[in-house]
């Protein structure tokens, strides 16, 4: 979407480009500040392939797809960004090489980073077990996002496996300015603030919501439309 400088944005686990960055405009507004924004679908997800072989889920496969997508737009000025899993990836891709001018890590804190297991134990959980959840509770909301997003459970488990820690000693190293945003109720992946205070090069900027709302609200859209056309 949009015409200008190249900005990459990845979407968060169950969810799509489209949910979290057209339904709600934030994409839009890149756009409307001289972005040409590129929202790929990730392994399992959306409109990307969704095989059930276990074999197309190797560590790091996440990150792989989103190197080799910079390389075959031959992207070599450009900003980088993510939301939750998509935060987390685009934190692989900075651990293995990308060097986009800046980026943006949102809906993710240090915990996520270091300790991918506590969050991936959570959704192998709700996934080998749907329909069980009593309604209302934090499980039951998850698997009714993953109805609204038409997620597929087995591809999905699969891709818990590509999931891949990323040692402190290698957050501290991101020379990349980047932007730390999470809602002010989000701890589902530990602390952004944390994370912002590991990485020398980062600044931490809360938005109102928890983990499912804050990418709802105009503020994150705002916030790196903002950091990114400083």
């Amino acid at each position: 979407m949009g015409e200008g400088r190249p900005v990459v944005l990845i979407h968060g686990y169950f969810s799509t480009a489209e949910v979290n960055w057209i339904k709600y405009g934030h994409a839009a507004r890149l756009a409307s500040r001289g972005f040409r924004v590129i929202m790929p679908d990730l392994r399992g997800h959306g409109a990307s392939d969704k095989p059930h072989d276990p074999a197309a889920y190797p560590a790091d496969a996440l990150m792989r797809d989103g190197l080799a997508l910079v390389a075959y737009l031959g992207l070599t000025d450009y900003d980088l960004g993510g939301y939750s899993l998509g935060g987390r990836t685009t934190m692989r891709m900075l651990a293995n090489g990308a060097t986009p001018r800046r980026a943006i890590i949102a809906g993710m804190g240090l915990d996520g980073i270091l300790r991918t297991a506590g969050r991936g134990s959570y959704f192998r959980s709700v996934l080998t077990n749907l329909g069980s959840f009593a309604r209302g509770t934090p499980e039951w909301l998850t698997e009714a996002f993953l109805k609204t997003t038409g997620g597929d459970p087995v591809a999905l488990l699969n891709v818990l496996e590509t999931f891949v820690d990323t040692p402190i000693e290698t957050v501290r190293g991101i020379a990349v300015p980047t932007a730390i945003v999470t809602g002010v109720d989000d701890d589902d992946n530990g602390s952004g603030a944390a994370l912002a205070e590991a990485m020398p090069h980062a600044r931490f900027h809360e938005i109102p919501g928890n983990h499912m709302s804050a990418v709802t609200k105009p503020e994150l859209g705002e916030v790196i439309a903002d950091v990114l056309a400083a």
